[in-house]
């Protein structure tokens, strides 16, 4: 192992340069004089001057190729650097940009400008911060001022040209003209910007109004949604000569879904009535970087009792801890040990101890209402009695991790904070830290990771565990274990604990001993199984049926043998490991589900989120905080995460379903707000990726559309009756020009193949098989014309469909039709039409006929067939689809005389509405719902056992008649 270099904040060592790192020296001096934008005087000069004159050259040119790079295009960059000049001063950096504003004439000029300020500026910054001329603090501050001057630069050069074009914004009570604000969150906010960094950004504006003296109008936020869009594109977008900054404006009230610019008052609302306590962590860093300061730090004073409540927030411990155990999955989920961010011991575990104490008590102590984290942690000792020591140790290893960073980012300027696996990067990154070997370095790191552990674990303790010792017999259980089959004293003893079928239990040990997973198990991972054993096994011995619940527990254990973190996670989550047990002996589609996902064990550490499944906002604020920690053109990964997301929502409505605290309604209510979160989510996320390729649709008023699409659920996510596993029943209905086509900038296409594209694009996003499966199964047949018509249906087509051709079967469904995400005007103008559609007058022959042949050409060919005793609860005669088809009759039946009917789609409020307009008695309105209800309840019950929907014990015969009759009287008879 190498030596460490004693050194001032890890300076160059002195020891002599390894042989493949001069090598590489020399390397990067032929790149640099074979390049054509060098002069021969400037190749000879270079090649003349000895790395040991200029060893700060030296350790530029091996911390970073992206530097080098710059000095290729840019030799007179590096004679400046070598003669100890400044390429540029951040006190004239606003003068300078401002030459460039007023020097660009067009946009890609602003473009190129901005560019090449910003690669000089950082060809500087990261000489005089790998040098170690900069502090830690004067490189995030001077990046952070950086981005703060390219803002203001691009806002200066975007602004005028608008007001020129639609005139100039008016608040609408002030009368004064309105300017855009801008608020840097996160680092930027901060002002610890790292080298690679993107920048999180809120836009907004004060007042609303109107623009005035333009040659076209606009109402203020128009105004400066398109300035904001101006300014990202400025930034943001990549050309031949790279970009500014990667722009995120996730973090703006409601995410992606929410205006680019709000208003004050919009701001105060949102937070007020709907702000999370995530955005409360992530508002402690928001800070004015642009734009109108004054304005923006009013704003900022409005929002900050959200963000610091005026008591000690003890209440924020639950949140706080939630987060914890969310890094902490996160970690075992993504394998990002390696990455000195989020990794365990990273710059965020050391960001969260000092945000948790700025949530808690930030209201009561001003002083903890700062931003940077190095100017919060001196004040801990005194404002929360945490050692001084252990401050300096945390201040020491935060320093350390952000130069570590910083030295990873400087390679290549890619934003990355992975440690490197190629040995010469290893060696680089080693080198520049002021370590002479990989080693020596990792020996550091591995210090200073340790103690930002200990001391995040200690800051929100997990919920408190068992502690209990586990039962008796642990020796005995692990003799059980090892023995083989017949083997007679662990027969006997097994049989003592419980197990009436020993036998059973030999061979499901046996099967998991012979798995591919188990022989190839290191010795490590044997030693957690192991360990695990006599904290299983006494927790399977007490089920009521302890053989079954095994090998359910059994075939998750194998499904983990490769990734034998979880087998320590329940071994050390007593909690987890029981509540395991008790849901495997339960049902065997959670073991099966769990097996199949096992990464969702997470899930099973937090109780109190376990068996307690999100309303419908909660649901969207979760998958929210989720997605904003993923960067939007990470296509694979946003997929993924919406998969886990998926999954771990069901896992937790089961979960409340087997134990009984959910009743079926409720079931059925959260599989399907699951399924309507992801699917708004889904839209967003497709529809913004073909904007950004197409430009938007345009209306019939010429005016863009924002989204004019809607998703309709029919079927059981129309009638709010979603169960484990459904397929989803959607049509796509539009409301754009059907001639027009999309406006942007560059490639535009007629807006019928925009919007085909986008209905292609959420099937895609929902049916893609990952590693993680699939979302949903998507059925688009109810679509008008069925398989072979448009895939997406403009409103009017749709309606005319409806009235002129749509066959009573597609009536009928149009009964438990319901808008499930997408335009809240088209969802209401649709309501109008399907209600409209629904309640026209119909010959009551023609619908009992036609209604009487589907459903027996439907028992036919799904129903149980006849077999003696046997009823599909679904299929056969009196049952759910008898229920279905009666509620549909009466709907169009009565409807146009009783408008209520059609109301609702799910079918007990239909029914309800039947008894209150007197179609059905009150007995005979309550024996279809008692029916519905316990078909639905048996069906649920059958599913978590996996187990089809047919019964056959007669248990339900006299349900199944009365249904019977009620068919026979209300549908088939004359009425």
């Amino acid at each position: 192992m190498g030596t460490l270099i004693p050194a001032t904040r890890y300076s160059p060592p002195t020891a002599l340069l390894p042989a493949e790192l001069a090598q590489l020296l020399q390397l990067q001096v032929a790149k640099l004089i074979e390049s054509p934008f060098w002069t021969p005087a400037q190749c000879d000069q270079l090649q003349q001057a000895s790395p040991a004159d200029h060893p700060a050259w030296c350790q530029v040119a091996l911390g970073s190729d992206y530097v080098v790079e710059q000095w290729r295009r840019h030799p007179d960059w590096l004679f400046c650097q070598l003669q100890g000049q400044t390429l540029t001063s951040v006190d004239i950096w606003g003068d300078e940009l401002q030459a460039l504003v007023l020097s660009a004439a067009d946009e890609q000029a602003l473009q190129k400008n901005l560019r090449l300020f910003r690669h000089r500026a950082m060809t500087d910054i990261i000489w005089k911060d790998l040098n170690r001329i900069h502090s830690t603090q004067q490189t995030t501050a001077v990046l952070s001022l950086l981005a703060d001057s390219c803002i203001q630069a691009a806002i200066d050069w975007h602004y005028p040209r608008l007001c020129e074009r639609f005139g100039v914004p008016v608040g609408r009570e002030s009368g004064k003209p309105q300017q855009l604000v801008v608020l840097g969150m996160g680092k930027l906010g901060a002002e610890e910007l790292n080298l690679s960094s993107d920048i999180d950004l809120i836009f907004a504006f004060e007042e609303k109004g109107d623009t005035q003296g333009g040659k076209r109008e606009l109402s203020n936020e128009e105004f400066f949604v398109k300035l904001g869009q101006k300014v990202i594109q400025a930034l943001d977008q990549q050309t031949v000569d790279g970009f500014v900054f990667r722009v995120d404006m996730r973090l703006r009230p409601y995410g992606t879904a929410g205006t680019l610019a709000p208003s004050f008052l919009a701001m105060e609302t949102y937070y007020q009535e709907q702000g999370r306590d995530w955005e409360r962590y992530a508002m402690i860093k928001a800070r004015v970087v642009a734009g109108d300061r004054q304005a923006g730090e009013r704003l900022l004073d409005s929002l900050r009792p959200f963000v610091y409540r005026r008591y000690l927030d003890y209440s924020a411990f639950e949140s706080l801890r939630s987060m914890k155990q969310m890094i902490n999955r996160e970690v075992r989920r993504k394998g990002v040990e390696h990455n000195v961010k989020l990794g365990r011991g990273g710059i965020r575990e050391v960001e969260f101890i000092a945000q948790a104490f700025q949530l808690i008590r930030g209201g009561r102590d001003k002083r903890l209402q700062q931003r940077e984290l190095l100017a919060i942690l001196p004040l801990l000792p005194e404002a929360v009695g945490m050692p001084r020591a252990v401050v300096d140790l945390l201040t020491k290893a935060y320093l350390f991790l952000r130069d570590t960073e910083h030295a990873i980012q400087a390679q290549a300027d890619q934003q990355t904070q992975l440690l490197p696996d190629d040995a010469l990067l290893r060696q680089r990154l080693a080198w520049v830290m002021g370590c002479d070997s990989w080693e020596a370095f990792s020996v550091l790191l591995e210090s200073h990771r340790q103690q930002v552990r200990h001391h995040f674990d200690q800051v929100i303790t997990d919920v408190e565990e068992d502690s209990s010792e586990a039962d008796s017999g642990g020796e005995a259980w692990i003799g059980c274990w090892d023995a083989e089959e017949g083997d007679e004293v662990s027969t006997a003893w097994l049989q003592e604990q419980g197990f009436s079928a020993p036998e059973r239990v030999f061979k499901a040990i046996v099967h998991l001993k012979l798995s591919k997973g188990y022989q190839v198990m290191q010795p490590m991972g044997r030693e957690r199984l192991v360990a695990l054993v006599p904290l299983l096994m006494p927790l399977v011995a007490r089920q009521p049926e302890p053989e079954q619940t095994l090998e359910r527990v059994l075939l998750l254990v194998e499904a983990v043998l490769r990734r034998t973190a979880y087998l320590l996670l329940l071994s050390e989550n007593p909690q987890a490991l029981e509540q395991l047990v008790r849901l495997c002996a339960a049902s065997s589609w959670f073991a099966e589900h769990l097996s199949r996902y096992p990464v969702l064990l997470d899930e099973l550490i937090d109780t109190r989120a376990l068996y307690k499944p999100m309303d419908k906002q909660h649901l969207r604020d979760e998958l929210n905080q989720l997605m904003l920690r993923i960067p939007e053109q990470d296509t694979e990964q946003l997929m993924e995460a919406l998969r886990y997301f998926k999954h771990a929502q069901v896992l937790r409505t089961a979960a409340a379903d087997i134990t009984g605290v959910l009743p079926l309604m409720k079931v059925s209510d959260s599989l399907t707000w699951l399924a309507e979160v992801i699917l708004e989510r889904v839209l967003q996320m497709c529809w913004q990726a073909l904007v950004d390729r197409h430009g938007r649709p345009r209306r019939e008023d010429g005016e863009p559309c924002d989204p004019d699409f809607i998703i309709v659920g029919y079927g059981k996510l129309g009638g709010i009756e979603l169960s484990y596993g459904s397929d989803l029943d959607l049509v796509f209905v539009h409301d754009a020009s059907v001639n027009g086509e999309t406006e942007g900038p560059d490639k535009p296409v007629a807006n019928q193949v925009f919007f085909t594209r986008l209905g292609q694009k959420i099937i895609h996003s929902l049916t893609t098989f990952t590693p993680s499966g699939t979302l949903y199964e998507v059925d688009m047949r109810l679509r008008p014309s069925g398989a072979s018509g448009l895939l997406v249906s403009s409103l009017k087509a749709f309606v005319s469909y409806q009235d002129n051709e749509a066959w009573t079967w597609e009536q009928q469904a149009l009964v438990r039709a319901r808008v499930v995400a997408g335009c809240p005007r088209l969802a209401h103008r649709f309501e109008q039409a399907r209600v409209s559609c629904l309640a026209r007058g119909r010959e009551l022959p023609a619908l009992r006929q036609d209604v009487l042949q589907m459903r027996q050409k439907m028992r036919d060919s799904l129903g149980s067939g006849g077999e003696e005793q046997a009823f599909h609860l679904k299929q056969d005669q009196g049952g759910i689809v008898d229920i279905e088809f009666l509620v549909q009759f009466m709907a169009l039946a009565y409807a146009e005389r009783y408008p209520q009917l059609v109301q609702y789609s799910d079918n007990i409020r239909i029914l309800d509405a039947a008894e209150q307009v007197a179609l059905l008695s009150e007995q005979e309105a309550e024996t279809l719902r008692e029916a519905y209800k316990t078909y639905r309840a048996a069906g649920h019950r059958l599913t978590l056992q996996n187990q089809s929907g047919v019964v056959t014990d007669g248990q339900l015969d006299q349900l199944r008649e009365a249904v019977s009759a009620l068919w026979e009287k209300l549908v088939v008879a004359d009425m």
